[in-house]
């Protein structure tokens, strides 16, 4: 049963508005790449978990804290003797392991994902203690990309390589788990623990971004609007003028988390849409309105 949804990270949310509406250098390209084949991994990974039939609690996605120090959990599988901690990887290519490090073929080290498990494994058996929970803790870095190869790869490491996938949900689809209430108070704990992570973005301005609406399809920006609907030249995507403000003002928010809201700033934001009357109404009909007269702002 999946109690806690994978939601695409505010990091990622971030970096793809900050791309479309700024140039980003060659490591901030390289690094929003890495995010989306990141979350993409985690979404195939989530494809297999959810067709999982035996009784387990799934959280995707936890950002938890115990000590002072933060961890994440791609995955976390509970069923009733054990908790599983899954680590998704989505490398693609060729790798080698050596002297317990992870290198591409042109020696370049990786950060190593063994590394990462062990850390996280260690926190989260410590903050499970810590609230009375003694239960065993299996991890696994799981490599989810089927073009991942690594070669000297070691065989007594928590590892799950593309070929053993199958067998490795299958191991537990068949594994015998009747759940509790103490399995489900236990998972709500984790989830109300849940962190939302700060993002890590490039430096950037309100005045350098460039201002309009992008299609949420190819992220072209949009050139004219009719008076119900926005439409894509490039992709023939459409959606409501009203849509695609809000969708605006997310963004916006996003970016701008201490930014008032008020007609101006969204007209100003959205750049195409000509009448301010039609913003406003809008605002008015999804959020709260502050004040009055030109002081007016929304909430």
């Amino acid at each position: 049963m999946l109690l806690k949804e994978r939601a695409i990270p505010a990091e990622l949310k971030a970096m793809r508005s900050l791309n479309t509406r700024m140039n980003l250098s060659a490591n901030e390209k390289a690094r929003l790449k890495n995010l989306e084949k990141g979350y993409q991994g985690e979404i195939m990974f989530d494809q297999l978990s959810e067709k999982l039939q035996s009784e387990v609690f799934i959280l995707n996605d936890l950002c938890l804290e115990h000590n002072n120090s933060i961890f994440q959990i791609d995955t976390l599988i509970i069923s009733k003797d054990t908790h599983y901690l899954i680590e998704v990887k989505n490398f693609e290519g060729d790798f080698y392991y050596e002297n317990d490090s992870f290198f591409s073929l042109n020696k370049t080290e990786l950060k190593n994902p063994l590394d990462q498990l062990k850390r996280c494994k260690l926190l989260f058996s410590q903050l499970l203690q810590s609230q009375g929970y003694h239960v065993n803790i299996e991890g696994y870095v799981v490599f989810i990309n089927p073009e991942f190869t690594l070669y000297q790869a070691p065989i007594n490491e928590p590892i799950i390589y593309p070929t053993q996938i199958n067998r490795f949900m299958k191991k537990l689809n068949q594994k015998p788990s009747k759940l509790n209430e103490i399995h489900k108070r236990q998972a709500d704990k984790l989830i109300s623990q849940h962190q939302i992570s700060q993002p890590r973005l490039p430096p950037y301005q309100y005045d350098q971004l460039i201002k309009g609406i992008f299609c949420s399809e190819c992220h072209t920006s949009i050139s004219h609007v009719s008076v119900k609907n926005v439409k894509c030249h490039i992709c023939g995507h459409e959606e409501s003028v009203e849509t695609a403000i809000l969708r605006c003002v997310e963004e916006l928010k996003r970016l701008f988390p201490d930014i008032k809201l008020t007609t101006k700033v969204v007209f100003e934001w959205c750049r195409v849409i000509e009448s301010k009357k039609q913003i406003t109404r809008i605002l008015k009909e999804n959020f709260n309105v502050i004040g009055y007269g030109k002081w007016t702002y929304f909430e």
